[in-house]
């Protein structure tokens, strides 16, 4: 793998420790130390892949995520100190495409980012309509009802795996499976919140798609034309 990698983070020793191991890997590799001017560097570099730090001065990674999830679809892996599953939820929700907590073995940073370009340059662009919604899974764009809708992209991912298997009851363990590869990194009822997010966000005028199958799990409810 090659391109071009933005480090965002303020520790300088991981910061030009990780740069190493991308450059040793084939990347050019840029650094920043806080979030305001990885922004800057970020829209000037245009880079292929970003390491963003959770924890940043000036702006936060929360915040710089989801600014760089509006502007473009560049690969984000996000690091941070914090175990907490609310924290890696966050994340997820904010835009990132992985999380990797500290302290970690930069060679798994490596394999991480290239599964994650690979996934990128394998996308193939798939429009996915069920009712009322439409969402393109290559552009990550979802309307309802012909309107624009802003997710997240772990939202997104949430949403398409719900379309792709319409009137059928799916457990916890089958969103998490089906969703994250197995990378969700909270417990199965962490799921139940991503859930509830997204079934506000995509309600519109009485109608939930979304239903609560108690004991069992989820469906997508799409009525047959």
């Amino acid at each position: 793998m090659s391109g071009t990698v933005l480090i965002i983070e303020d520790d300088t020793r991981i910061a030009n420790w990780v740069k190493v191991y991308f450059e040793r890997a084939g990347f050019s590799a840029e650094v920043s130390h806080d979030g305001e001017s990885g922004l800057a560097l970020a829209r000037n570099l245009a880079p292929d892949l970003i390491i963003l730090d959770l924890m940043l001065p000036r702006l936060d990674g929360v915040a710089l995520c989801r600014i760089l999830r509006q502007e473009s679809d560049v690969p984000i892996i996000m690091l941070t100190a914090r175990e907490a599953h609310a924290e890696r939820i966050i994340g997820l929700d904010s835009g990132a495409d992985d999380y990797i907590v500290k302290p970690f073995d930069p060679e798994e940073v490596i394999a991480r980012a290239d599964a994650v370009l690979r996934r990128v340059k394998g996308r193939v662009q798939r429009v996915l309509t069920c009712g009322n919604i439409t969402l393109n899974e290559t552009t990550r764009s979802v309307t309802v009802n012909d309107r624009p809708l802003s997710l997240s992209q772990g939202q997104v991912a949430l949403l398409a795996t719900f379309m792709r298997h319409p009137n059928q009851v799916l457990s916890r363990d089958q969103l998490i499976s089906l969703t994250f590869n197995h990378d969700f990194q909270g417990f199965d009822r962490a799921i139940d919140s991503q859930v509830a997010r997204l079934r506000k966000l995509i309600r519109r005028e009485g109608n939930q798609p979304i239903q609560t199958i108690y004991g069992a799990g989820y469906k997508f409810l799409v009525e047959a034309e």
